[in-house]
């Protein structure tokens, strides 16, 4: 017979804990974001601001979490750097990274912009609408371009609503956005094929903003074909 171990009730920063661990990996506070106070957070969650500094004792100890003193508490950024690096160096042994990076990338953002049709909040909708006419808006496209980019697929990811899904969608972009930034930085250089890129964006959103997941995984599935394209002339 197995020994069971009698159930305790469980302390106040664990339930910190776990809730902290839930909005990072769901993407709530992304590596580098800055926490509230611990007076704001233990006004938020209903406890002592005690509990809070034990929570953020532990979490800084798992790596999660990094104090700064007089800044604040941040998303430790080796949350993402801890997956990226291992398969940044993978894809450097590979003869063509690119082709196999954007393949996946088909494979999982397509799907992904069709639930995010289906399951996009008013607040999904509003932040991709932003973000969309910030792209527009940047006067220097070949840089704040290509990060309004990253930030547009982000925000199509966080409306699937897939934790998962989520997580594994921004560490594939993430990391071709830092190994392929030269070459991303190249195309939208060139005003054609930026404008081409808002139009593919633009009829995405349009998509997800209708609600129609087919047209949705349409257009992914074409801008992604023809950025593979531009990437490799």
């Amino acid at each position: 017979m197995p020994e069971f171990t009698p159930i305790k009730t469980r302390k106040v920063y664990e339930e910190i804990i776990d809730q902290l661990r839930e909005l990072i990996s769901t993407g709530t506070y992304s590596p580098g974001d800055k926490l509230p106070s611990e007076r704001d957070m233990a006004q938020m969650l209903g406890v002592s601001r005690a509990s809070v500094r034990e929570a953020v004792v532990v979490l800084q100890a798992m790596g999660f979490l990094v104090v700064r003193a007089g800044e604040g508490t941040f998303v430790s950024k080796s949350i993402n750097n801890e997956t990226i690096e291992p398969l940044a160096a993978i894809l450097s042994m590979e003869r063509n990274p690119l082709a196999q990076l954007m393949e996946v990338r088909r494979i999982l953002e397509v799907e992904a912009a069709a639930l995010a049709a289906e399951r996009a909040t008013e607040q999904d909708r509003l932040k991709m609408v932003e973000v969309l006419n910030d792209m527009k808006a940047v006067a220097d496209r070949s840089q704040q371009g290509v990060e309004f980019d990253l930030y547009f697929h982000f925000a199509i990811a966080d409306a699937a609503h897939n934790p998962l899904l989520r997580r594994i969608i921004k560490t594939l972009d993430n990391m071709m956005h830092q190994t392929f930034l030269v070459n991303r930085n190249e195309m939208y250089s060139d005003p054609k094929t930026a404008d081409r890129i808002l139009g593919e964006h633009q009829i995405i959103l349009d998509a997800i903003l209708n609600c129609d997941s087919a047209a949705a995984r349409e257009g992914m599935l074409k801008h992604l074909e023809h950025v593979e394209r531009g990437l490799t002339t």
